[in-house]
C-alpha cells in the first residue's frame, strides 16, 4: 500500500503511528483481538467486514508486527491471529480513544465502557507520566520538543515553538498571528 505520510513527516512518531494503526478497520480488528478474538471468522462475524478487506488488514497487521499468524489446524490449513508484544502495546492507545469517545457521550449513550474485571467498577482512563503520575493532557505543562534523532527541520520547528512559548504574551488574531497589545 502506498504511504500516506508526507516525506517531511516520516520522522514524526505520530505520522508513523497513524500509518500503522490509524485506519478504521485496523483499530477495530485490534480491539477485537484485545477482547480475545483470534480467528478470521470471529473477526468477520464481529465486525461485519468483507473477506477481502479483512484479509488485507490482517496481512498488514502481521507485516507491521502487531499480530502473528499461527496455524491452529493442518487439514485444512487454518490460522489464527495472535497479538504480539508490539500489538499488545497498542492497547493503551485504544483504551484512550474509547475513553475520549465516551467522554463526549451521555452515560446512557455509551455502548461500551472499561471496567475493573474484579469489581465491575467503571474505570476512568487517563494518560499520565509514569515517573510523576501527572496527567499529560495539559498542553501548557507537557509539550513536545525535538528528540535526539530530529532533523534540522524538526529542530527548527520546536525551537520556534519554544521561542513562542517563552515570548511575552501577545493576543492572537483569528489567523493565529500574534498581535501587539492595545494597552
Amino acid at each position: 500500500m502506498p504511504s500516506r505520510i508526507r516525506l517531511e513527516d516520516r520522522e514524526c512518531p505520530l505520522s508513523t503511528t497513524v500509518e500503522h494503526v490509524g485506519e478504521w478497520w485496523t483499530l477495530l480488528i485490534l480491539h477485537d483481538a484485545f477482547d480475545g478474538y483470534t480467528r478470521f471468522d470471529q473477526f468477520q462475524q464481529s465486525l461485519g467486514i468483507s473477506t477481502s478487506m479483512l484479509t488485507t488488514r490482517l496481512k498488514t497487521l502481521v507485516a507491521d508486527g502487531l499480530l502473528e499468524r499461527r496455524p491452529y489446524q493442518t487439514n485444512p490449513a487454518r490460522h489464527e491471529y495472535v497479538l504480539t508484544e508490539r500489538g499488545r502495546s497498542v492497547r493503551p492507545v485504544i483504551v484512550a480513544l474509547a475513553a475520549w469517545g465516551n467522554q463526549h457521550l451521555a452515560p446512557e449513550d455509551r455502548s461500551m465502557i472499561l471496567v475493573d474485571a474484579a469489581t465491575g467498577d467503571e474505570a476512568e482512563p487517563v494518560v499520565v507520566d509514569a515517573r510523576t503520575g501527572k496527567r499529560l493532557d495539559d498542553s501548557d505543562t507537557y509539550v513536545f520538543t525535538a528528540g535526539p534523532a530530529a532533523s534540522a527541520l524538526m529542530r527548527a520547528r520546536y525551537d520556534e515553538l519554544d521561542r513562542q512559548r517563552h515570548a511575552p504574551h501577545c493576543p492572537r488574531d483569528g489567523a493565529g498571528t500574534a498581535q501587539p497589545s492595545a494597552d
